[in-house]
């Protein structure tokens, strides 16, 4: 039941219906699913594992800020993880895995264009990008980042035009990791995951200076 419980509220705050800064009122959210407090407690602790939410002596569970910092360390992970087993993965994918990641993008751009979830299926994007590298502990860790760095994809995409450079990105980098494109899929890779860190540090800096 808590990893259920964890499941349903993980995707209120990754879709922004809890955001960032908002209490988790445990009494309130117990009544409203019909569950006790133990398996909540036990779903809450494991969102704050994952770095969704955290806890406040006598004061409470709360969703985690967006932060340049956070932002800034989960991105730097991005980059020295991703684009070199994106890379391993277009080199090894089958043809089934190749159509997949076909399929992830066109979702992807279905969502884009105002149809989806844009951060859970920008996630199921990249996440078919690497997963065929056959490296299952890189995969299980590239995959958490993109649940800690999905609030920040939606972030990312709140000026006007980055969706449209978001999908040429995303078309770029598809294209070299069909043809098999090593070194391209890794260039592109890097320069992706660079340019949202660096627009990201901007709006969030901003943001904090704002306050």
């Amino acid at each position: 039941m808590s990893a259920a419980l964890a499941e349903r509220l993980r995707e209120r705050i990754l879709s922004g219906a809890a955001g960032p800064g908002q209490p988790i009122r445990q009494d309130t959210l117990a009544a409203e699913l019909g569950v006790s407090k133990i398996p909540l407690r036990e779903a809450l602790a494991r969102l704050e594992e994952e770095g969704l939410l955290r806890s406040e002596v006598n004061r409470g569970w709360f969703v985690t800020p967006l932060t340049a910092a956070e932002a800034r360390e989960v991105y730097a992970l991005r980059l020295t993880l991703e684009p070199g087993s994106a890379a391993r993965a277009a080199a090894r994918a089958s043809m089934r895995e190749q159509a997949q990641a076909i399929i992830a993008l066109e979702e992807l751009e279905a969502a884009m264009a105002g149809h989806g979830d844009v951060g859970a299926l920008n996630r199921a994007f990249h996440l078919a990008l690497v997963r065929p590298a056959g490296q299952p502990l890189t995969f299980d860790i590239v995959q958490r980042l993109h649940v800690i760095s999905e609030r920040y994809v939606r972030k990312h995409l709140e000026p006007q035009g980055r969706d449209a450079r978001a999908h040429d990105e995303h078309r770029a980098l598809v294209e070299a990791w069909l043809a098999r494109d090593e070194k391209a899929v890794t260039r592109l890779l890097l320069a992706h995951i660079g340019q949202t860190l660096d627009d990201l540090e901007g709006q969030l800096d901003g943001q904090k200076e704002g306050d």
